[in-house]
């Protein structure tokens, strides 16, 4: 039985997450709408902007491409992935998403199921915050 009502959440409502790249917006989450599956969000990517590489240790993503040209890099191989194509991203798959258009790209995406704990969901394998793939996840966020 859901203790939350059914709740409408604009992406005006949410903050910008730009620590890994892009402009992730988490919007249909546990702490916003009691979600217990999973949550959902927008990815807001500009021209010549980068997702970093991440995975996932506990969770699917999907992802839904609304406009723009992305490409994605899925366990290092790239795939162009256009408007109105979908894909499912498996559980420690690593991933990197890059607009290769000249516009706003715009994607959808959604993790399930959830991680135990939030800072368990996601591991980065590029940048300042990167951990080995190998190495057991010790930080991760609630966002693609």
């Amino acid at each position: 039985m859901t203790t939350h009502r059914p709740r409408i959440v604009d992406l005006s409502e949410t903050q910008p997450n730009r620590r890994r790249g892009g402009d992730l917006r988490a919007m249909l989450t546990p702490s916003a709408v009691g979600a217990t599956s999973g949550f959902m969000g927008m990815a807001l990517v500009q021209p010549g902007e980068q997702i970093g590489e991440h995975y996932h240790p506990y969770s699917e993503e999907f992802v839904y491409v609304v406009s723009g040209a992305l490409e994605v890099d899925l366990d290092g191989e790239p795939h162009p992935i256009r408007p109105d194509q979908g894909l499912l991203i498996p559980i420690r798959m690593r991933h990197r998403f890059r607009n290769v258009g000249d516009v706003e790209a715009r994607m959808v995406f959604h993790l399930g199921p959830l991680a135990p704990r939030p800072e368990l969901g996601h591991v980065d394998t590029e940048g300042a915050d990167a951990v080995s793939p190998a190495a057991p996840p010790e930080r991760a966020e609630p966002v693609s």
